[in-house]
């Protein structure tokens, strides 16, 4: 038998540390940009949608 010993309550705390930071990361992101980055990523993503929906091809019927 060769195998590592693992502290459980060490690990536990890794990962919640893990799991905090991966929470505070995603807040940085969400909450550290200004109202004008913000309101550009929107107006950005708006028009991607609305180029992605104007280039949609409508459906063949098969009659010809």
């Amino acid at each position: 038998m060769s195998g590592d010993v693992v502290n459980l309550r060490m690990a536990r705390k890794r990962r919640d540390r893990a799991a905090k930071e991966a929470d505070a990361e995603r807040n940085r992101f969400e909450h550290g940009r200004s109202k004008a980055e913000r309101e550009l990523a929107r107006a950005r993503n708006e028009k991607a949608a609305r180029d992605h929906d104007a280039s949609r091809r409508e459906p063949d019927n098969g009659s010809s």
